[in-house]
C-alpha cells in the first residue's frame, strides 16, 4: 500500500516537532486532502486529532468576504506550499510546523484580583492553547499583510511561513509572541 501524501506531493513521514512540549498537541497524521467535515467540533480537545494543515486552513478562514469558502483556502494553501518549496526545496510541511513552534508564546498575563485592586500576573500557558495562540497570530498576521500589497494571496502565506519558521521578526506571528512574553515578563 502506497503513502498518503498531503496534496498528492508532500509525505509527513521526516517531519520533527523540536519543542517537546507540542509533539502531543500538533498532529501530522498522513492525509491527502485536509477536509475532515468539522468531524472534532462535538467533543472538548477533539481538535488535537486534527491534522495541523486543517487546523491552519480553517483558521485562514477569518470573518469576511471568505469566510467558510474552505475549498479557496486549501487551493491557497497548496499553491503557498508549492512556493515554498520552489523558494527552500525543503518540505512545506516541515516549515509550517517551524512556523507553529517558533510563533508559540511561553508565557502570558492574567488578572488577578485583590480586594478590588487587580493585577497582572505572569503565568504559563497550556500547550494546547500555544498551538491555538500561534496559529492565530499566523493567521492574523496573513489577513493583515494580504491587504495593499501587490502579492498574491499564496506568496503572502508562503512569506509569512517563512520568516515565521526562520523565527524572523519580520513575521507577525513572532512578533506578536515576543510582544506577549515580553507583558508576562514585565508582570512578573
Amino acid at each position: 500500500m502506497s503513502e498518503l501524501l498531503l496534496f498528492n506531493k508532500w509525505s509527513f513521514e521526516d517531519i520533527q516537532i523540536n519543542d517537546l512540549g507540542l509533539q502531543k498537541y500538533i498532529n501530522l497524521k498522513p492525509i491527502i486532502i485536509p477536509h475532515s467535515s468539522g468531524k472534532h467540533s462535538s467533543q472538548r480537545f477533539k481538535k488535537t486529532e486534527v491534522n495541523i494543515v486543517e487546523r491552519f486552513i480553517n483558521k485562514l478562514m477569518r470573518p469576511g468576504k471568505n469566510a467558510g469558502k474552505k475549498m479557496l483556502a486549501i487551493r491557497a494553501v497548496e499553491a503557498a506550499f508549492e512556493i515554498v518549496h520552489l523558494k527552500l526545496n525543503i518540505n512545506p510541511i516541515q516549515i509550517l510546523v517551524d512556523a507553529v513552534t517558533n510563533a508559540s508564546p511561553r508565557e502570558e498575563t492574567t488578572r488577578i484580583s485583590f480586594g478590588g485592586v487587580a493585577q497582572h500576573q505572569a503565568v504559563d500557558i497550556a500547550p494546547l492553547r500555544r498551538v491555538d495562540l500561534s496559529l492565530r497570530f499566523l493567521t492574523e498576521g496573513i489577513a493583515n499583510s494580504s491587504f495593499s500589497t501587490i502579492k498574491s494571496y499564496p506568496e503572502v502565506i508562503a512569506d509569512e511561513l517563512i520568516h515565521a519558521s526562520r523565527n524572523e521578526t519580520s513575521s507577525a506571528g513572532v512578533r506578536k509572541k515576543q510582544e506577549l512574553e515580553r507583558i508576562a515578563y514585565s508582570a512578573r
